[in-house]
């Protein structure tokens, strides 16, 4: 029987969501890779341990997320189930839905038909009553806006979320969004994009608009899909994504980005961290960002990830270091 560690709440640190009153945990566990149908059950089940044995309470999961898509939510709930069925109320555990799910015209995006159905069926999987937080996975260019956060306001009514959040939208829809949300009386609890060192699109308006509406920021992919790592600093390794090819390509793996890496690297090294621990911390120095979305693919990955919270305080000239390179 799994006994969760008494200390898991020790060296976590907690941050306020927004203008809410939730507080996530610095780093999140994201289940969208390696909690599938085909990956060993075993292995996802010490990843979740290890993460709440760490103070990890946020695990992240979509109706997609797989492969095959759903079974990540099926592994989850076993894993609930067995292990956590009693500290269900010591965790937030949020799902989304807006990608393709099912066939026919209902199985994606953004109508009120699709999001109830799909949380409905979320929640048979997983085994629960109610999500703590359901995202609108993906902007919808052809359903009205009003209707999809109506969805999202009715969900939280049904008693089936305590909140609602978006991911991946631009920062003038997302303003939109809030508006309604706002008006409905179901505000946004939080905002999930994608964000890393490689990626600062959010810098241009984005983080600005969170502010402005007290909702949080929980960016995904902090390391690039595993760019920000040392893993690349040799080559490209025959098992890593780019050779796979799997959203990570051979030709996103240029001299340029290697020689950027390096760089890099050298700061995280003079900081006493990995290049992965320095790129999870660089996120978290702005506190308008809540928590950072990790995904491991084994226990000591998630591990590695909490141990960037040791130091996360740059230097000016660190920071200014850093740009240089980002340029």
């Amino acid at each position: 029987m799994y006994q969760p560690s008494n200390s898991r709440y020790n060296t976590m640190e907690y941050r306020r969501c927004g203008r809410s009153g939730i507080k996530l945990p610095l780093v999140s566990l994201g289940l969208w890779h390696n909690f599938g149908g085909v990956n060993v059950y075993e292995n996802c089940r010490d990843m979740i341990r290890t993460a709440f044995d760490g103070g990890i309470t946020h695990l992240d999961l979509a109706n997609n997320y797989g492969p095959p898509p759903g079974s990540a939510e099926e592994t989850f709930g076993r894993i609930l189930k067995t292990d956590l069925q009693g500290y269900r109320d010591e965790l937030i555990i949020s799902s989304k839905a807006g990608y393709y799910m099912w066939d026919g015209p209902y199985g994606e995006w953004g109508s009120k038909k699709y999001l109830v159905s799909s949380l409905d069926q979320s929640l048979k999987r997983m085994g629960l009553e109610y999500v703590d937080i359901f995202y609108h996975h993906r902007p919808d260019p052809d359903t009205p806006l009003e209707e999809t956060m109506s969805a999202l306001d009715l969900i939280v009514r049904q008693g089936k979320a305590l909140y609602v959040g978006i991911s991946n939208y631009p920062a003038e829809e997302a303003r939109r969004a809030f508006q309604i949300l706002e008006n409905l009386g179901t505000p946004c609890l939080i905002h999930q994009p994608r964000y890393s060192m490689f990626d600062r699109w959010v810098e241009g308006g984005l983080l600005d608009a969170l502010e402005e509406y007290g909702v949080g920021c929980i960016p995904f992919s902090p390391l690039a899909q595993g760019l920000l790592t040392d893993r690349y600093l040799k080559g490209i390794p025959e098992d890593s994504r780019a050779a796979v090819g799997f959203f990570l390509k051979r030709t996103d793996v240029t001299e340029n980005v290697i020689d950027k890496v390096r760089r890099l690297n050298e700061i995280a090294q003079q900081r006493g961290q990995k290049m992965a621990q320095m790129a999870v911390a660089w996120l978290l120095k702005d506190m308008r960002v809540t928590s950072v979305l990790i995904g491991a693919s084994k226990p000591e990955q998630v591990t590695d990830a909490l141990d960037a919270l040791n130091n996360l305080k740059f230097s000016k000239e660190e920071l200014k270091k850093i740009d240089e390179i980002l340029k």
